[in-house]
């Protein structure tokens, strides 16, 4: 994404006071760089051996004065007039609520719908509610110049008006913890009427999850995991990740510390809703101690624990 494009209402804003603020200091930083090698040359002790005291100017610290003031006060307003404007949303923004959490991203829909990844429509102005489940977070959508500070007990807001369809990405720009850097989600900016087909439909969540279901399996369950956060620290496939992949998981020898030792279990049923349920009680071994406490209700963890055994021992 080129730095000037304009992929946002509030990117015209930010780009605006940035050049402006930029330019000045440009100026400012050529003006004083003369005269200081101006002053260097014409009063050098080469040119002038006997110092001479230098009487005040009454003109020039009125210029040096009101000059400086003048520009700090086009710099106020310019951001002064940005920051009211994102400050105040229109009054038919669609309203998404934003939930981090170590280390993912959720967003919720007025109609109920949870992501793991942002959608919107082109040209509508959307209204981003955050909060955060843990530590201090922060939002930032580079491509949109938007970023907003996600602290624990409060809730903040921005808003902004997509421009330009695609994909763009969405950081974390607070140290969040060791898993900080893969704290990544996107923003999809679709066309209005495949945001509304998208909105209004019942399979839209599955249909647009990055996570592929295994074969024989409904997107049901992987929708219910992408939602609950799970698959941003467990993958379904075997591959790596911040936490034990599900692929293989059932039925497999894991080394845990309990009660400030370690011993080996099987990860059978029981094992695994009490990791659920409770994984600071037992923490395995080779992974970091970051797993939340249960989200699931009973039923969901009846389905959770039957997708795992489904995905086979190893």
């Amino acid at each position: 994404m080129p730095f000037l494009a304009q992929a946002s209402s509030v990117s015209v804003q930010t780009d605006r006071l940035f050049l402006i603020a930029l330019s000045i200091c440009v100026v400012f930083l050529l003006l004083v760089t003369f005269f200081i090698i101006y002053f260097c040359i014409r009063y050098s002790r080469k040119r002038h051996p006997e110092p001479v005291d230098v009487e005040g100017h009454a003109l020039l610290e009125v210029i040096w004065t009101v000059v400086p003031l003048a520009l700090f006060l086009v710099m106020f307003y310019y951001g002064w007039t940005n920051f009211s404007t994102m400050r105040h949303p229109p009054p038919d923004a669609l309203a998404v609520q934003v939930t981090a959490r170590q280390w993912a991203w959720s967003f919720k829909y007025p109609n109920g719908k949870q992501t793991d990844q942002l959608y919107v429509a082109l040209g509508r102005p959307v209204k981003l509610v955050t909060q955060s489940l843990d530590v201090i977070h922060g939002l930032f959508i580079p491509a949109f110049r938007v970023k907003i500070d996600v602290v624990p007990g409060k809730h903040n807001y921005v808003w902004f008006i997509p421009w330009l369809l695609g994909d763009f990405d969405i950081q974390c720009t607070v140290i969040c913890g060791v898993s900080h850097s893969a704290m990544l989600s996107k923003v999809h900016v679709l066309p209005e009427a495949d945001f509304k087909a998208w909105y209004f439909s019942d399979e839209a969540v599955s249909r647009l999850a990055p996570i592929i279901p295994p074969k024989g399996q409904g997107s049901a369950i992987v929708s219910l995991l992408s939602v609950k956060a799970c698959l941003a620290c467990h993958s379904v496939d075997g591959s790596p990740s911040v936490g034990p992949t599900l692929k293989g998981l059932f039925k497999s020898r894991q080394t845990v510390f309990v009660d400030g030792g370690e011993r080996v279990v099987v990860a059978d049923e029981e094992f695994l809703k009490r990791v659920i349920l409770r994984p600071e009680d037992e923490l395995v071994k080779g992974y970091p101690p970051i797993m939340p406490p249960s989200v699931l209700s009973k039923s969901e963890l009846e389905e959770v624990v039957s997708y795992i055994e489904s995905l086979g021992p190893r």
